[in-house]
């Protein structure tokens, strides 16, 4: 169970509410009108709670599991414990995402303005909108409905946010032009200048960076994150991605709809993603390449190619996640068989 004194629980909900919320299927002959309190994990759930089962790691966990209710896949029903109640759907975890919204739905922002804040005289507010003490919004920004600015952010001249935006404390936006239902989390900066110079034998030269950065709609920018803007184009995060924490994006870099990006993944500047490409942690990029569609790189992976679209990647360079794996197989063998006559 969530901690009370974070979160604030909207429900309860009967079986019913939650299998109209999930898009999930009641289990024939199941309590319809069961009423639930809770979401809690499986290990913990109690009878008045809802879990779910979506990894086939956990599958001893459910058969072991108090939960009253459970949002399972309809082959996972066999190992149901006896008494829960089963919402069956192709997409666990997606129905559970569904049902955990309904039941902690995201804070209502708190209307008004501080008075510890520094808005400018020529900035636009947005109507119910909200900027935390110590922040600051610069010259001609536009916030639109719906926002909430955290304390200590500091929006820079000329920044358009768009509706339903919330950008988290200490965060920093220049340069930059988001979309709505955009999410910044604590401490991103968006819109510094990229890494761009020219060498010479007396030292380095910047180069001014005067692009900007492009956010879409319900796009989501994790903590500690940046994106610098392009030096002369425009760096762009398409819609619907996903960023995660300590990823550094460069200067004109575009990425499509959907994209995901996990934790200290390095994008070098003038790289395009293609719409849904996956990629993860600590994977690195070098420069001016295209990266097609649906693409997924694994973890640790150095990227130094174009990559088509629908490929699985992994290594360093990055190459089909088969051939990886089979020469991972042969080098360990290797390895096996000189320890073998070593020892």
């Amino acid at each position: 169970m969530p901690d009370s004194r974070f979160y604030s629980s909207a429900g309860p909900f009967s079986v019913t509410q939650l299998s109209e919320l999930s898009g999930a299927t009641i289990a024939t002959g199941h309590d319809l009108d069961k009423l639930v309190h809770d979401v809690a994990p499986l290990d913990t759930a109690g009878s008045d709670e809802v879990s779910f089962l979506d990894n086939p790691l956990y599958v001893s966990a459910f058969s072991d599991s108090a939960a009253g209710v459970c949002i399972v896949h309809p082959e996972r029903s066999k190992n149901a414990p006896e008494g829960t109640v089963l919402l069956l759907t192709e997409s666990p975890y997606l129905a559970y995402a569904n049902v955990a919204a309904a039941f902690y739905p995201e804070a209502a922002i708190v209307k008004g303005g501080a008075d510890a804040a520094f808005v400018h005289a020529t900035a636009s507010i947005g109507k119910d909108s909200y900027v935390a003490p110590g922040a600051v919004v610069g010259a001609n920004v536009e916030i639109g409905d719906r926002c909430e600015v955290g304390p200590n952010a500091v929006i820079g001249r000329g920044v358009v946010i768009g509706d339903d935006c919330r950008v988290g404390p200490s965060v920093s936006i220049q340069y930059a032009i988001l979309g709505a239902k955009v999410r910044i989390f604590a401490g991103a900066r968006i819109g510094e200048p990229g890494f761009g110079f020219a060498s010479t034998a007396e030292g380095h030269v910047t180069v001014p960076q005067l692009g900007r950065v492009i956010i879409g709609n319900e796009t989501e920018i994790g903590a500690n994150t940046t994106i610098d803007r392009g030096s002369a184009a425009d760096t762009v995060i398409g819609d619907g991605c996903r960023i995660d924490n300590l990823v550094q994006i460069g200067h004109n870099v575009i990425l499509g709809n959907g994209c995901i990006i996990v934790s200290q993944v390095g994008i070098s500047g003038s790289t395009q993603l293609g719409d849904f490409v996956v990629v993860g942690g600590q994977v690195g990029f070098s420069g001016h390449l295209k990266i097609g569609k649906g693409v997924q790189i694994a973890a640790q992976s150095g990227v130094m190619n174009n990559l088509p679209a629908g490929g699985k990647y992994s290594g360093s360079p990055a190459i089909p996640m088969r051939q990886w794996l089979k020469q991972a197989a042969m080098i360990r063998a290797m390895g096996k068989k000189k320890a073998n006559k070593d020892g």
